[in-house]
């Protein structure tokens, strides 16, 4: 997390339970996020996602990593992207600025291309949620 940044609430990040590589995002942000106040993980294909987010936002959105922030704000792509690198600690949000300086549409062609492929170079789940030690559970919601 940036220093000097107050965090009020979690964000909510949205996974496809589906998608290998999402797993391992989700695993390398909790690897991050030890004190478990920055995030809270759904998958797309659960309650929580129709609950929180409506239909008709759901039918525009990709079915990869969507990120509804703690003041209601959803990202999509590479903001997604950024933002939860900015909210993780050291060097990350170093990675985001520079990253950022990168112009939206190159960024998500970017972010669209690895989307493309991810299904051929990591495993389809066994499950939609990560499998994870009991004390990380807490920290997903279906």
């Amino acid at each position: 997390m940036v220093a000097g940044a107050t965090v009020t609430a979690p964000d909510r990040v949205f996974y496809d339970g589906d998608c290998g590589f999402c797993h391992r995002t989700v695993r390398f942000l909790l690897a991050r996020d030890r004190s478990g106040r920055a995030f809270r993980f759904s998958p797309l294909q659960g309650a929580s996602c129709a609950r929180l987010i409506p239909a008709s936002a759901r039918e525009r959105l990709p079915d990869s990593l969507l990120v509804r922030t703690a003041d209601g704000r959803l990202l999509a792509r590479s903001e997604a992207t950024l933002h939860l690198l900015r909210r993780l600690p050291p060097p990350w949000p170093a990675i985001a600025r520079l990253l950022a300086g990168i112009p939206r549409p190159l960024r998500d062609r970017g972010y669209d291309a690895i989307a493309g492929f991810r299904g051929r170079l990591f495993p389809r789940p066994t499950s939609r949620c990560p499998v994870l030690p009991e004390a990380l559970r807490a920290r997903f919601e279906d």
